[in-house]
């Protein structure tokens, strides 16, 4: 257990997730009135609700291993209660080594003790460094990681650079941003600042903001001659997630370059379009309402998911006993299904409000747009969603036939 001086002043409780028991902070005592986010009040920063993404990354990392077939080290340098690094530890196979590490020292000493809890200090090296300076000291060659998760209270971004230098040739980055509010368009500049691209406060916001990230990703390590590939990605709650595959090399780092682009969208019609480059083509007219148009970029056109990723993600969660093993098929059935998808989707009930019509079923809709001879499938990101390849015209007609039908 925690000792006496650690306990005093650190409200503490022991919880089970997955295959480990950790002590971490008692949310509770730290919520003094009804709008206080507990995690960010605690000592050490500790969130229940990311449980799913802790699953996610398990799977995520042991399809990589599987796909890699060695032993992989993995870092997580900001560790908080340790629980993350403790789970890859002991869930994932064929682990040769974790490093966790926190600047905070309340973070340092809980982890420390989780590690030690769940008898996994053979395998686990927890630090009291910042993120970027433990980061830096795993730069060089034959010190680098396989795998570096990325999981900040807010932007990813200030340790994306460190990040990548401290990964191999072929390492995994894994990156959650929850500042969504600048991702999603509500605070334009900062995502400008942040991310280095401009957001839309559209109905497929949450995807535009995974293809910020992940543009951000590859821009950050095409300035090492690295190139990136994205495997997955997802879209929960109050977050997002990116997982991808660098590759060393100017030629790979070029190819990752030429993924960026620009969506353009007219809020009036919900026409949208990709662009690679920037022109006058972004001061026209909308080609199918002449409206306005107004766009959202530079970020990342290329594909989101790569369905073989999935299907090894799926067979991983199989044999799996996660709380969350059911809601996590889902995701991945359907990140298979739209991983061939076109960018971006239509929010059907956006649709219909605009239409003032009644609101078609999602099957029905994606039935109508099949029978038509357009792709259509759902998409994770939202559940009256739908992605097809159909100019935003023909969705509204299609849309109006479903419902009389």
């Amino acid at each position: 257990m925690l000792d006496a001086e650690f306990k005093a002043d650190f409200p503490s409780e022991t919880v089970q997730e997955g295959r480990v028991r950790v002590v971490v902070p008692k949310l509770e005592a730290f919520k003094k009135q009804p709008a206080d986010y507990a995690p960010s009040k605690a000592p050490v920063f500790y969130n229940p609700v990311m449980e799913l993404n802790r699953d996610v990354s398990v799977l995520a990392f042991q399809a990589y291993q599987r796909l890699v077939n060695r032993e992989i080290s993995i870092c997580d340098p900001l560790t908080g209660s340790g629980i993350r690094g403790v789970r890859f530890a002991a869930e994932i196979h064929s682990v040769k080594k974790v490093v966790v590490s926190d600047i905070n020292e309340r973070s340092f000493k809980l982890a420390q003790h989780n590690v030690h809890f769940n008898e996994l200090q053979d395998l686990v090296r927890v630090e009291h460094k910042d993120a970027n300076c433990l980061l830096s000291c795993h730069g060089a060659p034959k010190r680098r990681f396989d795998i570096v998760d990325v999981d900040p209270f807010g932007s990813p971004v200030p340790y994306l650079d460190s990040a990548v230098r401290a990964l191999r040739n072929k390492g995994l980055l894994a990156a959650t941003a929850t500042d969504l509010a600048p991702l999603c368009g509500v605070h334009a500049k900062a995502c400008v600042r942040k991310y280095g691209g401009k957001p839309l406060r559209t109905e497929y916001c949450h995807e535009l903001a995974v293809r910020l990230l992940a543009g951000c990703v590859a821009t950050v390590a095409a300035k090492q001659d690295i190139g990136v590939r994205v495997v997955f990605s997802h879209s929960a709650d109050h977050y997002i997630r990116v997982y991808a595959q660098i590759g060393y090399g100017a030629k790979k780092a070029d190819v990752s370059v030429k993924n960026l682009g620009y969506v353009l969208h007219c809020f009036n019609c919900f026409h949208r379009e990709t662009a690679k480059t920037f022109s006058a083509r972004f001061f026209e007219n909308c080609p199918e309402c002449g409206s306005k148009m107004d766009w959202a970029g530079p970020l990342w056109l290329g594909k989101i998911f790569d369905p073989q990723f999935c299907e090894a993600m799926a067979q991983e969660n199989m044999g799996t006993a996660f709380r969350n093993s059911g809601k996590i098929s889902k995701l991945l059935s359907l990140a298979k299904d739209e991983a061939e998808a076109p960018a971006t989707y239509y929010v059907i009930d956006k649709i219909s409000n605009k239409l003032s019509s009644p609101v078609p079923s999602v099957a029905a809709m994606l039935r109508i747009l099949r029978d038509n001879g357009f792709e259509a499938v759902p998409t994770h990101f939202n559940s009256r969603g739908v992605r097809t390849n159909a100019p935003a015209f023909a969705v509204q007609n299609l849309l109006k036939a479903a419902v009389s039908s």
